[in-house]
């Protein structure tokens, strides 16, 4: 089970991401959980500094930008 987390106050930016991950992680088949993590402190607590941002398995995979749903599929897989 993988673990997908798009860090983000909830911004366009933030819901187009989530979008994007939902979408890729369906695509490729894989067996996930995703989640929008709004909370400052936690975002803090990975070290991001610009948002949206994107976390699996506990590790900053991506900030400050929105990849496609192919570039996503690359950093899921």
């Amino acid at each position: 089970m993988i673990k997908i987390q798009v860090l983000g106050p909830g911004c366009t930016k933030c819901n187009v991401l989530y979008e994007h991950a939902d979408r890729a992680a369906r695509e490729l088949g894989l067996e996930y959980e995703i989640e929008k993590v709004s909370d400052i402190a936690v975002i803090m607590g990975f070290g991001v500094m610009t948002t949206p941002a994107l976390v699996v398995n506990g590790q900053v995979k991506l900030s400050g930008r929105v990849p496609s749903s192919d570039q996503l599929k690359e950093v899921l897989s």
